[in-house]
């Protein structure tokens, strides 16, 4: 009888360990990291976020935080920035961004997301406010590398950043370079920046004869541009809801810029009174 016991105890150990084997989950490449990233954001509804962002300015790196509330579609978000409050909602105010500084002239404004005084020495606009921007750059570089992915995106593990659970994904593209960029009919910085999937503000840094997203460019004008929107990537997204929660980009001078989301709330519950001047909580 006890001789039976022993047999069956290991033999039960065995079975156990071996359904445990059988039902796990095969560990995620960085292929399914990156495209579940991009289906997550895709099915985005809501977002509420605190973000600090390092972007490398024409005087040195410049320093940001804000909390931010987001919602998709129809795209509304509101941003908090040490007492500065912004409003945009897509159709309302003219499209324009209501803002309450927190300086002079202390009287609420109406200015362009896409004008000087909003874009001035800053790499992005509210149109770029956050994360679909980014997830459609990382989108680009994987579909376009798709045949050698392995090539320029590596899984590195796991990691708490921010204070989340994450995966560490690296995109090394060892052909970092600028070359020539003929300017054709119609086209701004911007424009082709979006075209070539590149940031507008490195067109600005490598053509210092160029002033500000504003030059009015020439047909036959001849830029230098890189050839893709960064040489290295340090990107971290969130195991539970498969999204970027810190994103570290460096060009071939180091540090190009980085954004990391804190206390991240997904698809939470946003009246539509969150997004008007007139809500109880806000100072316009």
């Amino acid at each position: 009888m006890f001789r039976s016991v022993f047999i069956y105890i290991p033999f039960l150990f065995c079975l156990l360990f071996s359904r445990v084997s059988f039902s796990s989950n095969p560990p995620l490449g960085a292929k399914e990291i990156i495209f579940k990233m991009v289906k997550s954001i895709n099915e985005l509804e809501r977002l509420k976020y605190s973000l600090k962002i390092i972007e490398r300015g024409k005087k040195g790196y410049n320093h940001y935080e804000s909390s931010v509330k987001l919602n998709r579609k129809p795209r509304k978000i509101y941003l908090y920035i040490k007492g500065i409050e912004l409003l945009w909602v897509s159709g309302w105010n003219n499209n324009k961004a209501y803002v309450k500084p927190n300086s002079f002239p202390y009287v609420n404004l109406s200015l362009d997301p896409l004008g000087y005084l909003m874009r001035q020495d800053q790499h992005h606009t509210l149109n770029e406010m956050g994360v679909d921007y980014f997830a459609s750059i990382i989108e680009y570089i994987a579909l376009k590398n798709i045949d050698k992915f392995e090539t320029y995106f590596k899984f590195e593990g796991e990691e708490r950043v921010n204070n989340r659970p994450c995966y560490k994904i690296i995109i090394d593209n060892k052909d970092f370079a600028y070359e020539n960029y003929t300017v054709g009919d119609n086209e701004s910085i911007t424009s082709i920046a979006r075209k070539l999937h590149i940031s507008e503000y490195m067109i600005l840094e490598v053509n210092p004869k160029l002033n500000d997203y504003f030059d009015i460019l020439k047909k036959g004008q001849v830029l230098r541009v890189p050839n893709a929107y960064a040489k290295h990537v340090t990107l971290y997204i969130d195991q539970l809801y498969f999204l970027p929660i810190s994103i570290k980009i460096l060009d071939d001078k180091g540090l190009y810029e980085q954004y990391d989301y804190h206390f991240l709330q997904v698809n939470p519950k946003i009246d539509d009174e969150e997004f008007t001047k007139t809500y109880k909580d806000y100072k316009f």
